[in-house]
């Protein structure tokens, strides 16, 4: 197979060009061939002189993506880190964009072939640009592929500097959108990757207010509430009043889905139960297991027993609330400690269960009102042992002083 090697006899552009024109020409004959690979490269050559850069980059990708499958790896990879330095060339930044779009939009035009290598591609395109929204549109372009390319997990890892990422491009509210979706789809693609989809998806509902048009974020919305009920091991979200979530409650066919949020956050066993029975349908439609909802139902209703401030929970009060057998009581009570829900010990002998710490299920702005009187308390706890101390404190030089003057004046 031959590997460009750029020399000083050739320009290393028309390098590229004259290997791809020639591969794309080889099956027609010498006639048909040399005129068109002379075109190319006359072509190639005039914007080069001409500083067309853009031209070119258009030019030289569309050669290579039409070889693309007929090159090893490494050729296609040599070919694109040389099309992808024309950006250093470019005269201003809407050359830059307009580059870095014609140059991106063909490495994801076909994400199954070699898609690791053209998630590479992108990524080394993304490391040669100084502009900060160039670089978020090549990012917007690895997303695409790691779906449609099956190669997700390249770029899972970058989702931890998301935040930096943002400072760093500073767009506008509707590119954020566009972001935590795609990121939010990528993570859908890997299961174990629930809780972090979930988190995205809540951030691009959270970008919308009362003032937004939200039947765009309509859909999205009923999706993580259906993922939120079915994670088995998620038990609170931040989604309830959100106002793109909010408009599922008076929508005619979204209204159930709210419902059911609803009763998940803020309600307890027996409420799921009587919307089961009238919603069967509906739970069925978006492939809920009404086993696994009873199950989450039911450490959620003892979390919601465990908020009382007494910190006591009768092990009746449990049985009743749960609906199961007195004998399956401390099994749940296990569960929820297991799922890390609650804090307690058992008091079997006087069957109660004394909580230390229980997990809010939503955290809006009762649960930031109670953490702020919490705060408070505690504030003002430390505030009169300090005082205390330092009472003490003085009382005590104050003994010592006595104590010392008493000695001095018996000597005397």
């Amino acid at each position: 197979m031959t590997t460009i090697v750029p020399t000083s006899e050739e320009d290393p552009f028309l390098a590229v060009v004259r290997f791809t024109s020639q591969l794309a020409w080889a099956d027609a004959g010498p006639e048909a061939a040399e005129p068109e690979i002379t075109r190319l490269c006359r072509e190639a050559e005039e914007s080069i002189v001409a500083g067309k850069w853009l031209e070119l980059a258009s030019l030289m990708v569309t050669s290579a993506e039409l070889v693309s499958s007929k090159i090893s790896e490494k050729d296609l990879e040599c070919t694109y880190t040389i099309i992808c330095s024309l950006v250093k060339n470019a005269n201003s930044t809407d050359d830059v964009l307009e580059m870095v779009k014609a140059i991106s939009s063909k490495v994801v035009q076909q994400p199954t072939d070699k898609a690791s290598l053209r998630l590479k591609i992108l990524f080394n395109l993304y490391n040669l640009l100084d502009h900060p929204y160039a670089r978020f549109q090549v990012y917007m372009k690895a997303l695409t592929l790691a779906v449609e390319g099956k190669v997700a997990e390249y770029i899972v890892p970058s989702f931890k500097k998301i935040d930096n990422f943002l400072k760093e491009w500073n767009i506008d509210t509707k590119d954020q959108r566009q972001l935590f979706l795609a990121i939010a789809n990528v993570l859908r693609e890997n299961k174990s990757l629930v809780k972090e989809s979930l988190n995205f998806s809540t951030k691009y509902l959270a970008t919308f207010s009362t003032e937004d048009a939200l039947d765009e974020a309509k859909e999205e919305a009923v999706r993580a509430v259906i993922e939120f009920v079915k994670a088995s091991s998620i038990f609170q979200c931040d989604l309830l009043d959100l106002p793109a979530v909010a408009q599922l409650e008076k929508d005619a066919k979204y209204a159930p889905v709210y419902q059911l949020l609803k009763i998940f956050l803020t309600q307890r066993l027996n409420a799921y139960l009587e919307f089961q029975s009238a919603n069967a349908e509906c739970l069925q439609s978006y492939g809920l297991v009404d086993e696994d909802c009873v199950t989450k139902m039911r450490l959620l209703s003892l979390v919601d027993l465990a908020s009382d401030e007494s910190g006591k929970i009768p092990y009746v009060s449990i049985k009743d609330t749960l609906q199961v057998k007195e004998e399956e009581v401390e099994l749940w009570i296990v569960k929820a400690i297991t799922a890390k829900l609650i804090d307690c010990k058992m008091d079997q002998m006087n069957q109660v269960v004394i909580v230390s710490r229980c997990s809010e299920r939503e955290f809006g702005s009762k649960q930031w009102q109670s953490l702020r009187t919490k705060l408070a308390t505690w504030r003002d706890n430390i505030g009169n042992v300090i005082s205390t101390i330092e009472s003490n404190k003085v009382t005590e030089e104050g003994s010592q002083a006595s104590s010392s003057a008493a000695a001095i004046q018996g000597v005397r």
